[in-house]
């Protein structure tokens, strides 16, 4: 969790110094393909594949929703609101996975569910308005909210899509081709792009590329799996609302950065809207292990 919340970070200082940051996200999911190649072939000693068009055809839902799409907003949303404000927002995530799976008849509503997300949505709201939870009413919301609120809709896709996934792949086989697919994705927008200078990239810019490669994609995919291995999915998942808090405690840290108490004030109330939210669901799922 403290690795997953320095990827908004690396991601601020990727998108501050490069004009086109699209290239900077290919080398971040080609070099997270790369080392979970290797891992698999350490752990396996082979590297798993989709078999069929079914299972390829997954793969690249993973890449297009949760890396292509998910990169394009995350890069450029970066560039208009800090790091630690637009991770508050992303923390809004397992509350629009519960209301999907609500809709889609996967789960049952409950009143705890309901009421964490009316909590966690308020929450969001005043992040979102920068302290104002109104702003969406009267147009005050910029580019760069809105691309951060896309992030959260790319990644309850890939959630979606990966439920799928899982049933016939490994999480291992699933992230590594899709962080491969979505890099060659990114790699074409850029190319076609232009104004990729490589050698313009400062040691600040490198360093958060290999951080965001292989401390947030590869380290952190490996050691979660590995947790929701030894603790449960329930147990782990609880873990999850740390991310905001280390990006925010590292924002400050590391980039200066001074939210307001009313937008800590709404993080708050996302983070707590998420916990209940997903009380039920793991107390279920704790009970029935």
């Amino acid at each position: 969790m403290f690795m997953w919340g320095g990827t908004w970070i690396a991601g601020r200082i990727v998108a501050q110094e490069v004009p086109a940051p699209l290239m900077a996200a290919a080398f971040r999911f080609l070099i997270a393909g790369v080392v979970l190649a290797g891992f698999a072939l350490a752990a396996e000693g082979r590297i798993p594949r989709p078999a069929n068009g079914r299972e390829w055809g997954i793969v690249s839902g993973l890449a297009v929703t949760g890396i292509f799409l998910y990169a394009l907003c995350f890069f450029y949303g970066l560039r208009y609101i800090p790091a630690g404000r637009g991770a508050l927002v992303v923390a809004l995530n397992p509350v629009t996975v519960a209301l999907l799976a609500w809709f889609a008849g996967q789960e049952r509503m409950t009143p705890v569910k309901l009421c964490g997300i009316a909590i966690a949505l308020t929450g969001c709201l005043m992040v979102i308005g920068n302290g104002d939870p109104l702003a969406l009413l009267h147009g005050a919301i910029g580019i760069g909210e809105w691309l951060i609120v896309g992030c959260v809709l790319c990644w309850t896709a890939y959630t979606f899509i990966g439920r799928s996934a899982t049933k016939t792949l490994s999480p291992l086989a699933a992230t590594l081709h899709a962080s491969l697919v979505g890099a060659a994705l990114l790699c074409t927008v850029a190319v076609v792009q232009g104004d990729i200078n490589l050698g313009d990239w400062s040691w600040r810019v490198w360093a958060s590329v290999l951080f965001l490669a292989v401390c947030g994609t590869a380290l952190g995919f490996t050691w979660f799996a590995d947790g929701v291995r030894v603790i449960g999915a329930a147990r782990a998942s609880a873990f999850i609302n740390l991310v905001p808090v280390f990006a925010v405690l590292q924002a400050a840290v590391l980039l200066d950065e001074r939210l307001g108490m009313a937008v800590l004030a709404g993080g708050a109330l996302v983070i707590a809207g998420v916990w209940l939210t997903t009380l039920t669901t793991q107390n279920t799922l704790e009970k029935t292990a």
